[in-house]
């Protein structure tokens, strides 16, 4: 014991010439201003007052919330009313207008028995549409599960939506295989949707490093992820903005605070000063802005993208919102909050009648307007669902198909010849067969070939 000592002692000075900031790094002297100095390989000065702080702002103050119109539709003193013409506001009010539209015969369909599952984005439309038009068409996005409206806005189309919650052979995000409102388009650079909560977080880093890779793509590109403060209490969120702040990359974090996490209010979620308050901790350019205001929105995310391409670095937009609806289908969020708590919500702070005010008061929208967008719109929605209504699910076989790359697994070829026997067995004298089977198209004939 008393040589392993010994031992210890000799070989502590050789250790410490290796360890950062110690023995061989040259002394820094006190700079201006500093009167102690400051750490080696740091600019943190050196202060002999013991002092904790608990907050990105001085004297503990919340992050402010940026606004450009009040309730009421009018700019607020001293705000800059970002550059839009009236083309470009009456395509964020009808893209805005579309959605609860959407929701509202989605959720009917699905209490109906005739899709299996929705969920909607009550609530929460400037905060989904402010973004979108203030990005690329080619940007590369990464939803969570409320933005479809992303996707109507680059152009996805009704059909689209509900062929893949009805699963029909048309289905171009998964030729029905997956659940609905999962969507997904390559032409449209929109990923497709993952159940799992914050696995598009991490992903969207490693999209963001890619894009900074390619020669075509840098610096004119990024990445977008959109997740809710839920997700951000995964460890997901912790990894995904690690590698966008170290390597860096070009993302930009979108945070929808709509105050719940399913039944978990945000209060529960975090002690901190929100999803912004972490930004700094990793070296991200950050801003909390109102969700409800889509003009802040628009004006705050057209920012972020400038500052993520031309820097390549991450940036982080918390919005701040409310989710009006409940989380999904499955979900009866008045179990867990008052149903006037939902009313008032509504009545007051509804962002689709903020803009519209602002774009009355500009003399650029109508009752007359109004009235005509929303019977044009839900005509379209049913003419789309009537449709997808009639459409047969995909052929068979395609269960079996691009759900892995390469070489197809064992495992796939033999539960595609184990079905194959089924529906020799059962597909011509089995009524539940032979009428499951009348849902698809070809009749399962296909797999039979």
């Amino acid at each position: 014991m008393m040589l392993r000592t010994i031992r210890l002692r000799h070989a502590l000075p050789r250790a410490l010439r290796g360890c950062r900031g110690m023995a061989g790094t040259t002394p820094q002297m006190p700079g201006p201003g500093h009167a102690h100095g400051h750490l080696p390989s740091s600019t943190s000065p050196i202060t002999s007052n013991l002092h904790f702080f608990n907050s990105v702002m001085e004297g503990g103050k919340q992050i402010p919330t940026y606004r450009v119109i009040d309730g009421a539709g009018q700019p607020l003193e001293g705000a800059v009313v970002p550059e839009i013409d009236e083309a470009l506001a009456r395509r964020i009010y009808e893209n805005m207008v579309q959605l609860p539209i959407l929701d509202d015969i989605l959720y009917n369909l699905q209490r109906q028995g005739r899709i299996v599952f929705y969920m909607t984005a009550y609530g929460e439309e400037a905060a989904i549409i402010g973004s979108a038009a203030a990005l690329a068409p080619d940007d590369e996005v990464l939803a969570q599960y409320r933005e479809s409206g992303v996707l109507l806005w680059r152009g996805f189309g009704y059909d689209n939506i509900m062929n893949q919650c009805f699963g029909t052979y048309l289905d171009v995000c998964g030729k029905g295989k997956q659940m609905p409102v999962h969507y997904g388009s390559k032409e449209l650079h929109y990923h497709t949707i993952s159940s799992p909560l914050a696995t598009q977080i991490p992903q969207a880093a490693g999209v963001g490093y890619a894009l900074k890779r390619d020669p075509a793509r840098r610096a004119k590109n990024c990445a977008v992820v959109y997740f809710g403060e839920g997700a951000a209490s995964e460890g997901d969120f912790h990894a995904g903005m690690l590698l966008a702040s170290t390597i860096p990359t070009p993302t930009l974090f979108i945070a929808r605070n709509n105050g719940f996490a399913i039944s978990t209010p945000s209060s529960e979620q975090y002690y901190g000063d929100g999803i912004a308050a972490r930004g700094p901790g990793y070296g991200i350019h950050t801003i909390r802005v109102d969700g409800n205001d889509v003009l802040a929105v628009y004006s705050a995310v057209k920012e972020a993208r400038r500052l993520c391409i031309e820097e390549g670095r991450a940036v982080l937009v918390e919005t701040m919102t409310y989710r009006v609806g409940h989380h999904s289908t499955s979900d009866d969020s008045f179990a867990y909050r008052p149903r006037k708590e939902v009313e008032d919500r509504k009545r007051l702070d509804n962002p689709i009648v903020r803009f519209r005010l602002f774009m009355e008061s500009r003399g650029w929208w109508s009752k007359d307007e109004e009235a005509a967008l929303t019977k044009r719109i839900k005509q379209e929605v049913m003419t789309a669902y009537k449709k997808a209504e009639s459409l047969p699910k995909p052929e068979l076989k395609e269960m079996f198909t691009e759900v892995y790359g390469g070489e197809e697994p064992w495992n796939i070829k033999e539960q595609r010849e184990e079905l194959k026997r089924l529906v020799k067995k059962y597909g011509d004298s089995w009524e539940p067969w032979k009428n499951e089977l009348k849902k698809h198209k070809g009749e399962g004939k296909d797999l039979l070939e």
